[in-house]
């Protein structure tokens, strides 16, 4: 099947529509953050830099760490960016630009998620990573794609739509896991295993209330109090790892976000000061990637 320049944009550089990215440049170790701002802070990490790419929110860095080839994009804020990123990604991965064929053989792509997050539960201390090992999504993304429900967690999805009394208004929630042997490397036991919902706003989204009223004000308590059979519980807001896990299982490629808790919504604690754990974060994921 020929993709048509329709559905698959290439700029007349060869590179990828948003990205504007080349195939050449592309690495299998991809760190991915949300401040185009913070690609600069990965990248005083690396060995060599190859190459720099901005285009809009998306801000590409590639080079190499400790010898091996290594990128870090920014995709900006939001479900709708990681919809972006990973399709093209994964394009650039597994297309031919030239023929604009899928590639007979699949090309993996590992891409770990470095972000921050507002913490559900009392006892997430400010500067924990927390590992979205399941990722609930509250965006819809992955609803727009066939297969959904074989990469999802269709029992935890149902007893989460009822025990919370989920507004019928909302897009449906899926739940999806981060990779496994990723969440194994990269997390090992200085890491907390968490439930992270992917939400798709900052502030009602996430039940902060300024002037506007919120059609459910006690969701998040709601959410709070949520138990699967086995104890485990909603850990933290953030919104962006469900889709990339959603998507990244669906083409075939390994993926996982860890995020530094910022702010515990129930304590209603924030610190703005969190660029040393965010440092240390890097280090430790580089280290392991």
């Amino acid at each position: 099947m020929i993709i048509p320049p329709s559905e698959l944009i290439i700029n007349p550089d060869g590179s990828v529509f948003h990205l504007h990215l080349r195939p050449d440049q592309l690495t299998d170790r991809i760190i991915l953050v949300g401040d185009p701002g913070r690609v600069d802070m990965v990248a005083s990490f690396f060995d060599t830099r190859t190459f720099e790419v901005s285009s809009r929110e998306f801000h590409t860095i590639g080079g190499t760490y400790k010898g091996k080839p290594i990128m870090c994009l920014s995709h900006g804020i939001g479900p709708d960016n990681i919809d972006i990123v990973v399709n093209e990604l994964d394009a650039l991965a597994n297309v031919d630009f030239e023929t604009r064929e899928v590639r007979p053989d699949h090309r993996t792509l590992t891409m770990v998620r470095i972000g921050t997050s507002g913490a559900l539960q009392p006892e997430l201390k400010l500067g924990t990573p927390v590992i979205a090992t399941k990722a609930i999504g509250f965006d819809g993304v992955l609803n727009y794609y066939a297969g959904r429900n074989e990469v999802a967690d269709l029992d935890f999805e149902r007893q989460f739509c009822h025990d919370v009394d989920w507004n019928p208004l909302w897009a449906k929630p899926y739940v999806v896991d981060a990779h496994p042997e990723l969440v194994e490397r990269i997390g090992r036991d200085d890491m907390v295993r968490g439930n992270t919902i992917s939400a798709v706003g900052f502030y009602g989204p996430q039940g902060r209330k300024l002037r506007l009223p919120l059609a459910n004000p006690d969701l998040n308590s709601r959410i709070e109090a949520f138990r699967r059979p086995d104890g485990r519980r909603v850990t933290n807001y953030e919104m962006e790892s469900a889709p990339l896990q959603g998507l990244s299982l669906l083409m075939g490629h390994k993926a996982m976000t860890v995020c530094s808790i910022i702010a515990n919504r129930v304590n209603n604690d924030a610190t703005p000061n969190y660029k040393t754990a965010i440092h240390d974060l890097i280090a430790t994921v580089l280290d392991r990637i």
